[in-house]
C-alpha cells in the first residue's frame, strides 16, 4: 500500500484529494495548520498531522512523523485579489511564503527519501491563472508561475533518479475556502481607479458556468501522481482544460 502526504487538507481541493486517495486504498497523511480529523472519513489508513508550510520546524516534524511516503502533493495555498498598486508588500511576501517558498521547502524536505529509493512523485498544485493573463491577481499568479518554472526544471533534475515532478493547474473554483480566503484579502485592494475593472472581472467570474469542482482537481491530482510517463502538466476543471488547449 502506497502513502501520500497532502498539504492544505482542511478544505477545498486538499480535503477532496485526501478523500480521493483514501477511497483508492492509499495511506493518507493529511496535513493542516490546525488539524481537524472530523472533516475526513474515519479510516485506519488516515493520519492527520499539523503542518505550517512556512515554518521549517513544522515541516521537519511533519515529515519525520509521516515516515516513508511515495507521493507528496503540495496543495496548500492562499489567494489574493486586488490591484497590485494597493497591495502592501508584507501581503506580497505572505503569499509567496506559502504558495512558493512553502512548496519549495516541502519538496526539499521530502526529496532525499524519494531519491534514495529511486521512486515516487511530487505533485505541485498551481493555477490556471498561469495559463493566460488575468487582472487583479498579479501577485498570486506570480507566486504560482514561479512554481511552474521550478517544477519543470526539477523534473529534469530528478528523472535520472526515478522520481517524477508534476504540475496540476486547477481552474476557478468559487466553492472552495481558498476562494473565500482570497476574497477576505480584497478589502482595501480595489481602489477607486480600479473599481470598473474589478466590477467587470467579478461579473465575468460570476457568469461563468465552466467552473472547477474540488472533485475535478482530486481526480487529476491522483492521475498525475500515478502517471509514470514524463508528462509535466495536467489541467483540472473544464475552464482550465479550455485555457490549456488555447495557450
Amino acid at each position: 500500500m502506497k502513502t501520500v502526504l497532502i498539504t492544505g487538507c482542511s478544505s477545498g481541493y486538499g480535503l477532496e484529494t485526501a478523500r480521493h486517495f483514501l477511497a483508492r486504498e492509499w495511506r493518507v497523511i493529511a496535513t493542516m495548520r490546525t488539524p481537524r480529523a472530523e472533516v475526513l472519513p474515519p479510516s485506519e489508513h488516515l493520519r492527520v498531522l499539523p503542518l505550517d508550510v512556512t515554518d521549517l520546524d513544522s515541516i521537519a516534524a511533519a515529515v519525520e512523523a509521516s515516515g516513508p511516503i511515495d507521493v507528496l502533493v503540495n496543495n496548500a495555498g492562499i489567494g489574493a485579489f486586488g490591484a497590485f498598486e494597493a497591495m502592501p508588500m508584507p501581503m506580497v511576501r505572505e503569499i509567496f511564503e506559502t504558495n512558493t517558498f512553502g512548496v519549495m521547502a516541502m519538496t526539499q524536505a521530502v526529496l532525499p527519501q524519494l531519491r534514495e529509493r529511486g521512486a515516487g512523485a511530487i505533485v505541485n498544485v498551481t493555477s490556471s491563472a498561469t495559463l493566460a493573463p488575468m487582472p487583479l491577481v498579479a501577485v498570486y499568479t506570480a507566486s504560482k508561475a514561479a512554481i511552474e518554472g521550478f517544477t519543470g526544471s526539477l523534473a529534469l533534475e530528478l528523472e535520472g533518479f526515478g522520481v517524477r515532478a508534476k504540475l496540476v493547474e486547477p481552474g476557478y473554483g468559487p466553492s472552495t475556502r481558498f476562494t473565500s480566503n482570497g476574497g477576505a484579502r480584497i478589502e482595501g485592494m480595489i481602489t477607486e481607479p480600479y473599481a470598473p475593472l474589478a466590477e467587470r472581472a467579478f461579473s465575468a467570474l460570476g457568469a461563468s458556468t465552466a467552473v472547477t469542482r474540488p472533485t475535478d482537481v482530486a481526480e487529476v491530482v491522483f492521475a498525475a501522481a500515478t502517471d509514470e510517463t514524463d508528462r509535466l502538466r495536467y489541467a483540472a476543471g473544464p475552464d482550465a482544460v479550455a485555457l490549456a488547449a488555447s495557450s
